[in-house]
């Protein structure tokens, strides 16, 4: 019998968990930045900016190698590609209509030639044993069904002295801010996304899972018993995203 798993709020089996997930990202895939701009008020933008300047693309020198996890439609491998010239960067996401958004996006933005488009599962890559400088995945591990899996996977791909970074909605902690904020997520955003997409359910799915994700101190333990060393973690906008570092040993 399957573990059971909260999504949003009901209780389904983890062998349900892909597909429900599946179906959301279905529904939102060509409107993806108009939905992180309506969830963030246009901050992810400046959170994935602080995600790149923490990870630190060299910007000279062939050869190094990115793996980006459930970044289908490229922000991520969009920024690291521009900051780092020479950089290898793969993107690897679970949803073909999330990739194709991608790889549009990448012809019009000249980056076609530089960008790898693969179709695959964070919990199981099928990429090679330590293949990849490093690691990066944003918004995309709380919906993941076995983040521990998808954190041993992260480990395995990643080269010794590799870097594991991820940039994942968070709890926020300050008073008052975390009133506001709830109000504004479990009410404005799923009314937001049915006058702009037509779907309040995906919306509100999506803001659920954020109070489904473990806390930034829990996560980074997680991190931990995967292996990685000096991880470290980083509040963005009094917590309301949050930056996690690690490197492979």
């Amino acid at each position: 019998m399957s573990r059971d798993t909260h999504f949003g709020f009901q209780t389904v089996p983890d062998s349900e968990k892909q597909g429900r997930v599946d179906a959301v990202f279905d529904r939102v895939a060509r409107r993806y930045d108009l939905m992180n701009d309506l969830m963030s008020g246009g901050l992810h933008r400046i959170w994935k900016d602080a995600m790149i300047a923490w990870l630190s693309p060299p910007r000279t020198g062939a050869g190094w190698s990115v793996l980006d996890v459930a970044g289908g439609t490229g922000d991520i491998a969009f920024r690291i590609a521009e900051a780092a010239p020479a950089s290898e960067v793969t993107v690897l996401d679970i949803n073909p209509n999330m990739l194709d958004v991608g790889q549009a996006r990448a012809r019009k933005r000249g980056l076609a030639d530089r960008l790898t488009f693969v179709e695959g599962n964070a919990e199981d890559t099928g990429l090679p044993d330590g293949a990849f400088d490093a690691y990066t995945i944003a918004f995309g591990i709380r919906n993941v069904t076995h983040i521990d899996a998808a954190l041993e996977e992260a480990y395995r791909v990643l080269k010794p002295g590799g870097r594991f970074m991820c940039l994942e909605f968070s709890q926020v902690e300050m008073p008052l801010l975390d009133r506001i904020y709830d109000l504004y997520s479990f009410n404005a955003i799923p009314a937001m996304g049915r006058i702009v997409a037509g779907d309040a359910e995906s919306y509100r799915y999506l803001v659920e899972s954020i109070r489904r994700f473990p806390d930034r101190e829990t996560f980074a333990d997680m991190i931990r018993d995967a292996g990685f060393s000096r991880v470290q973690w980083r509040a963005l906008s009094g917590g309301i995203a949050v930056l996690h570092s690690g490197w492979r040993t």
